[in-house]
């Protein structure tokens, strides 16, 4: 890996690489197709859960979720840790809901001085990018399913 190269140029999906905790999340991103969305212009803040948080899901869960019959469910999951904009962590925890690029709004509380978002904790905010940024979260949160 090269250490050189300053996160800034990189978009977010290729920061979130760089890092090394957002393994699974990548992967995530690229079997649901939104690997060219994320490279795009943007600006996107991204809530990314890292590679511990999509170890908490339910055995078998991510396998199932990584089918290509289970694919929009997939790319909702990963919508709804998505917002359109550059939001600071700081700048989040002044909101009490927060628009996600699903369609839901997902539940913002800051609690000494630490924001969550629909009780994901984030362990790692502001990570810039060239097209926005990435806060690691410690839970891969789940958008309401529409029955």
């Amino acid at each position: 890996m090269n250490t050189q190269t300053s996160p800034s140029t990189l978009n977010v999906l290729d920061t979130a690489a760089a890092n090394g905790t957002f393994k699974t999340f990548g992967t995530a991103v690229e079997k649901a197709g939104l690997g060219d969305t994320l490279r795009g212009p943007g600006p996107f803040t991204v809530f990314a859960p890292t590679d511990a948080a999509f170890e908490q899901l339910p055995a078998g869960r991510l396998e199932t979720l990584f089918k290509p019959e289970n694919k929009a469910e997939l790319t909702s999951i990963l919508n709804y840790h998505v917002l359109n904009g550059r939001k600071s962590a700081a700048d989040v925890g002044k909101w009490d809901a927060a628009k996600t690029i699903n369609g839901q709004s997902a539940p913002i509380k800051m609690t000494e001085g630490k924001v969550s978002i629909d009780g994901a904790q984030v362990t790692s905010a502001d990570i810039g990018s060239s097209n926005g940024v990435i806060h690691g979260i410690d839970k891969v949160n789940m958008p309401v399913t529409k029955q």
